[in-house]
């Protein structure tokens, strides 16, 4: 909570306000979780062997073409249904949160509460019938001796 505050010279309280917070816009990747999936460029998908290449501008054209509407086509997408999609993925993560914290971890706490409960009976009937028992049977056995003898 108290990240939420910052204090000027004035010591005036200035609410920084979480859901609008700086952005980097160079490093939009900064925890790199797309680093291996989505990097795909022309030399990834579009290979000619040795013995059958195209012509020179074919292929320069066809590097053009490949790299100009793979971005093109990623930017046109992502302005069109980008903000539809972000809030589909707001909305289910902020459904995934409500019932983590109203219902999964409420339930959790009961089951253990209830196997605290549970575990005492346990414990109690345990000390009750099983640990005279298997004391009474070290005491009849307490007096047996066993002796190992190697015969020749």
């Amino acid at each position: 909570m108290a990240d939420q505050y910052q204090y000027n010279t004035n010591e005036e309280k200035i609410v920084k306000d979480s859901h609008t917070k700086e952005i980097d816009l160079i490093n939009r990747d900064p925890k790199q979780i797309n680093e291996d999936v989505v990097k795909v460029d022309f030399e990834d998908v579009i290979a000619e062997p040795d013995g059958t290449h195209s012509l020179d501008g074919v292929w320069k054209l066809s590097y053009t073409t490949f790299t100009v509407s793979k971005y093109w086509c990623y930017r046109i997408l992502s302005a069109v249904f980008g903000i539809p999609v972000a809030l589909l993925w707001g909305f289910l993560f902020a459904c995934i949160s409500f019932c983590h914290i109203w219902a999964v971890v409420p339930c959790i706490k009961s089951c253990l509460i209830e196997s605290q409960c549970i575990s005492r009976i346990y414990s109690l009937c345990i000390q009750t019938f099983c640990d005279p028992f298997f004391e009474a049977l070290g005491k009849v056995f307490s007096s047996v001796r066993v002796a190992v003898r190697k015969e020749v």
